[in-house]
């Protein structure tokens, strides 16, 4: 391999000693690029289902990536904390590392199986380990996935990608969480496509990556004007890569011969060792041609395999065997109808391409020792690395909400919004990270809304002790408040991508990183479900432990009156509930008070996002002990009785309520219940699922399964909204909701949205009155409905 530099070491030589040491390798090369080529077709031929053109287009950036030593990798330990990311944001094209990874440890079993070395094994006995077998179970139930996922077998893919624009937005942030860590040297690299530049999250990546100046960020981009209907992208997109890039102040380099040796190598060290004065995010392109060598080319080759056995596929296996000297079992034959004899002939066929690597004992030697020189070049230890002290993650000082400073609380009287109590969280929790632990605990970022949504509150002092900040690429770039502009759909893949970069020692058993925080409206919370949706599956099945995301639905409910229905989120913020059970902590405080302690509480969870509903207008703290109310820790516990029955009373009914101004004007017409005899019993919902974390004999104390029957709900959300409450077939009919009439609201003062959404302290007693009177009809509906079954 010659006396040259192995991988990149930040010297200007770099890019110009790295591809002399890799020119004198490219006839290797080329034999690897037809394996991998073999592996994808033959894996998506006795598959049947697949996508080749990408796949096949991008074989040659791929190789010249991890073999050149652009990248500093590991391939038996993809898990190393200083090892570079690889993210396949055109995560259809996962055939394509399939096959590599196959073919590379490929030649290293083929190592140690001959020489026994223990450098050459494969961890955990090859638990870890993607070799040519698995390609048998390609898009099958507990083999391989039909789109990039990072676990088991493919750790070396670093986060979950597929649907077009998803991965643009995690890589940005992953590539963020290394800055901040003070392992910028570590880089993160991105393959996509020109098609999936198109979505606006490309848009957004691009500003956003340039502003926080991401200069270890490298896209590249397999640029072969094609995606899956049958015209050019050229006929409906203007432009080129330079076009789409250089705009955005990113430093940009490329080829037109993306699929040559010569140019792709020297394109690819010049994107990773090439002089970045400027400091920017930089992106390669490599203009080639899809389904190259397939048989078919461009938008038909896209998603389609050639029928399994087709003449086409044969005549491109011939090509193999004839510059190989192999020969595949059924060669010209039809498919065997036995799906076993098709497993066979496929498990066949690929054993026989890898023989043209077992068999070359030269080229087995230098891609093992390749690769492990390669993997000499992970360090470590990095200068400047500002982790490594994982205690933040367990300071009671954090999660133990009884034990907060007095300053954190309003006292009764006071107005405030609740909104504010996430900013003085904010504040404390990261002070004392950065006081304690040199770091902040959160990064935070707001579509341009960081102090109208109370999140600034991440960068600000607490109590004496400094906050970090805003961000700034050049004068304070370990900030934890960043400055993103209106960019939701990657504010919110950014901070998921920073939550799963897990710089620990060992990175199985513990996490140590950042976790992220991202805001917008409540109305708008469905621009950022795509990614929070991906970066749960990512946390569910990664054996490798990622952070936590703070997903903050701002300024929700009617209560955003004077902006109008735009900005109402009442169905929308809906959003956060889809996901399975227990995947999401939906936090809905009422006021100021219990927002720090609905926060401390959910984050003590090994629950990977936690939703906070927040809403706009300031509220008066209540005095809870004056009124007869549980104190504001109550809050912990996901619900708890606002008002219980008076004991020598007739029994009404119970009342479920959720939301700022509906908590506030029920308990405001506490006293006219006393007055008027309303025998109620008022819950206060806050957290569906620390609810259900609670023990059995609390939660029917609070409410047992027939009070959820002969119930009403008062909420400033939409009824269906709270269906986990009270959900018998009467409910809807006493309830009020803001979308009581099924109409969208329309806008105004805060008072006049609220009386218009029935929410008014009239409505409510007049509510409560009907649905007390009519409890003997209401039972008995309920009995005559049961006794129907």
């Amino acid at each position: 391999m010659g006396d040259g530099p192995v991988a990149r070491w930040g010297s200007e030589r770099d890019a110009g000693e790295l591809y002399a040491g890799a020119e004198a390798d490219f006839a290797r090369y080329e034999v690897i690029k037809d394996l991998i080529d073999e592996c994808i077709d033959l894996s998506l031929n006795y598959r049947q289902s697949g996508h080749p053109g990408g796949s096949r287009s991008k074989v040659h950036m791929m190789v010249a990536l991890l073999l050149s030593g652009a990248m500093r990798w590991d391939l038996l330990r993809p898990w190393r904390r200083f090892g570079d990311r690889f993210v396949l944001s055109a995560g259809h094209t996962v055939p394509l590392v399939y096959a590599t990874l196959a073919v590379l440890n490929e030649g290293i079993r083929a190592r140690h199986e001959r020489t026994g070395e223990a450098a050459f094994a494969f961890p955990d006995d090859g638990r870890w380990a993607l070799t040519w077998e698995w390609l048998l179970r390609l898009r099958r139930r507990g083999g391989l996935p039909g789109h990039a996922e990072m676990e088991g077998r493919t750790l070396f893919l670093k986060f979950n990608t597929g649907p077009s624009g998803h991965g643009m937005p995690p890589a940005a942030g992953e590539a963020l969480s290394l800055k901040l860590a003070g392992a910028g040297q570590v880089k993160v690299f991105v393959f996509e496509g020109e098609g999936g530049l198109t979505p606006g999250s490309a848009h957004e990546t691009k500003n956003t990556a340039w502003g926080l100046g991401l200069d270890n960020l490298v896209f590249m981009v397999d640029w072969n004007d094609f995606g899956i209907d049958p015209r050019p992208a050229s006929s409906v997109v203007a432009g080129t890569p330079v076009d789409w890039f250089t705009p955005y102040g990113w430093r940009v380099t490329g080829t037109e011969h993306g699929m040559e040796w010569v140019p792709v190598t020297r394109t690819v060290l010049e994107a990773t060792c090439g002089p970045n004065a400027d400091r920017t995010p930089t992106m390669a392109w490599f203009v080639t041609q899809k389904g190259r060598g397939y048989g078919k080319v461009d938008a038909a080759s896209h998603g389609t395999a050639w029928p399994m056995n087709a003449e086409q596929f044969w005549a491109v296996r011939k090509r193999f065997m004839d510059r190989y000297g192999v020969s595949y079992e059924g060669v010209d034959s039809p498919a065997p109808a036995d799906p076993a004899a098709v497993q066979a002939q496929a498990a066949a066929n690929l054993g026989i391409a890898m023989s043209v690597l077992r068999r070359d004992e030269d080229l087995v030697t230098w891609l093992s020792d390749r690769l492990a020189a390669i993997a000499d070049t992970v360090p470590d230890s990095v200068d400047g690395f500002r982790l490594g002290a994982a205690g933040v993650f367990t300071d009671r000082r954090i999660f133990d909400v009884a034990s907060y400073p007095d300053s954190m609380w309003k006292k009764p009287g006071v107005k405030a919004a609740n909104r504010a109590g996430l900013a003085a969280w904010g504040a404390y929790v990261n002070s004392l990270a950065l006081r304690e632990y040199g770091r902040p605990l959160f990064i935070a970022s707001s579509a341009d809304l960081a102090e109208s949504t109370n999140i600034a509150g991440f960068g600000q002092d607490f109590g004496g002790s400094p906050g970090t900040g805003w961000y700034e690429r050049d004068e304070n770039p370990f900030g934890a408040l960043l400055p993103t502009e209106i960019t939701e759909f990657t504010n919110a893949g950014m901070m998921v991508g920073l939550a799963t970069v897990n710089l620990a020692e060992d990175p199985f058993s513990q996490f140590d990183g950042f976790w992220g925080a991202c805001s917008t409206y409540g109305s708008f919370s469905y621009l950022k479900y795509g990614l929070m949706r991906l970066f749960s599956q990512l946390a569910q099945d990664s054996e490798l432990k990622v952070g936590k995301v703070l997903w903050i639905a701002g300024h929700s409910g009617p209560e955003t009156a004077e902006d109008s229905r735009t900005h109402f989120g009442i169905f929308s913020i809906g959003v956060t509930q889809l996901f399975p059970e227990g995947h999401v902590i939906d936090l809905h405080p009422w006021e100021y008070n219990e927002v720090p302690v609905l926060l401390g509480t959910a984050f003590a969870l090994d629950v990977p996002i936690v939703a906070l509903h927040l809403t706009r207008p300031p509220v008066e703290i209540p005095d809870r002990e004056a009124l007869g109310i549980p104190p504001y820790l109550a809050a912990a516990r996901g619900a708890y009785v606002l008002r219980d029955y008076v004991a020598d009373q007739p029994r009404g009914g119970t009342v479920f309520v959720r939301g700022t101004v509906p908590t506030r004007n029920v308990v405001n017409v506490l006293p006219a219940l006393a007055e008027r005899s309303i025998n109620v019993k008022i819950v206060a919902t806050v957290s569906p699922q620390l609810f259900a974390r609670q023990p059995e004999a609390y939660r029917r104390s609070v409410a047992g399964p027939s009070e959820r029957l002969d119930a009403m709900i008062i909420t400033n959300g939409a009824f269906k909204l709270m269906r986990e409450w009270a959900d018998g077939p009467l409910v809807r009919e006493y309830s009020l909701s803001s979308d009581w009439d099924d109409r969208w609201r329309t806008g105004g003062s805060v008072a006049e949205v609220i009386e218009e959404a029935h929410l008014d302290e009239a409505h409510i007693l007049a509510a409560l009155e009907r649905f007390t009177g009519e409890r003997a009809e209401r039972l008995r509906r309920l009995r005559e409905l049961v006794e129907g079954i």
